[in-house]
């Protein structure tokens, strides 16, 4: 790839520390043209609490880290207060992470970077906002058919569900979406990820992966129907084993992803052993985006005690996805079942 990526960053909600992030990033240089939507005066006023002096320029061209940040500017209704939420500010930013989407599905960017929101403050009676996975999903019209994934270079994992109670978990599983998700995974991690032949390691639902129905019988009924009929069509893939031996390390040396049935099943080991450094990533979308994998902070916002690493680390996997999309894997692509 002879151009820069063209990379966008939605700064998050306001009140949170998505603008200290914006400002830090004014400091670091990245191989990439970087654009900003949010609201420029907000960003300004948070690098002066920060005591920080940044500039904002209009220049396309290779992000310098020389304090300067390129901002596509929203309304505010209200004046932003660090650690404040403010409704009326936070569905300004909805909208900007809509025109982000847009301007990602026409190309004028090749990547969406997107920095923490509130969900509480963004949901009505009407309509619950369960995340920036679901949401971008839907505005590309393919809700239902996301992969959550979270990336870091000692290990992969993507969710079966998401951002939904544990007690409806059992019913969101079926074989079909188990089906639908193991073959986005598979296409995604060799498509974007460059891995040649993607060994999945896919986690049971209950205790001992049910011990033969003993504790459930989801394992027999449609996790292990699921990994058969992707291993028929030519997937490697090992599972239904149990969560609590899935990530020792002898199957971890063996598996370049590993596919869990609900958030917290597959996110707190990867919080364990990663420390920290991870990256979430939407897979089967017709755009690339990363993310941070922590929240919006409000306790820390505007103090200097916030730590970019997780954020510098989102864009450096964007950069890298937008570089892997122009090497070209077409063999053993799988069609969705």
């Amino acid at each position: 790839m002879k151009r820069l990526p063209n990379l966008v960053i939605t700064s998050g909600d306001p009140a949170g520390i998505g603008l200290d992030l914006c400002v830090m990033l004014a400091f670091k240089k990245f191989p990439a043209n970087i654009t900003i939507i949010g609201n420029r005066d907000a960003i300004l006023l948070r690098a002066k609490q920060l005591k920080k002096d940044i500039k904002i320029s209009t220049k396309l061209g290779s992000h310098l880290g020389n304090g300067e940040l390129k901002i596509i500017n929203l309304n505010y209704k209200n004046p932003v207060v660090s650690g404040k939420l403010d409704k009326s500010n936070s569905l300004s930013q909805l909208k900007g992470l809509k025109k982000s989407i847009e301007l990602c599905l026409s190309n004028k960017f090749d990547a969406l970077i997107t920095l923490p929101i509130y969900k509480k403050i963004l949901s009505t009676k009407k309509i619950k906002f369960t995340g920036h996975t679901e949401y971008i999903a839907d505005n590309c019209g393919l809700k239902g058919n996301e992969v959550m994934l979270l990336s870091n270079k000692k290990i992969n994992v993507a969710l079966a569900t998401t951002h939904i109670s544990l007690k409806d978990v059992p019913n969101k599983i079926s074989k079909k979406s188990l089906c639908d998700t193991i073959s986005t995974l598979h296409n995604d991690l060799k498509r974007k990820f460059k891995i040649i032949d993607p060994k999945i390691t896919v986690t049971g639902l209950n205790p001992h992966s049910g011990e033969d129905g003993e504790f459930g019988d989801e394992e027999i009924r449609i996790i292990r129907p699921a990994v058969r009929k992707m291993q028929e069509l030519g997937i490697s893939l090992n599972g239904p084993i149990p969560a609590d031996t899935a990530f020792t390390p002898k199957i971890m040396r063996n598996t370049d992803c590993y596919l869990t049935m609900y958030h917290d099943q597959g996110l707190a080991p990867f919080k364990a052993l990663t420390f920290g450094k991870g990256v979430n990533v939407t897979l089967g979308l017709p755009i690339i985006r990363t993310s941070v994998d922590h929240g919006t902070g409000l306790d820390i916002a505007g103090s200097n005690n916030v730590d970019p690493s997780r954020f510098f680390e989102s864009i450096k996997l964007a950069i890298t996805l937008v570089k892997n999309q122009y090497w070209k894997q077409k063999k053993n692509l799988v069609k969705t079942f």
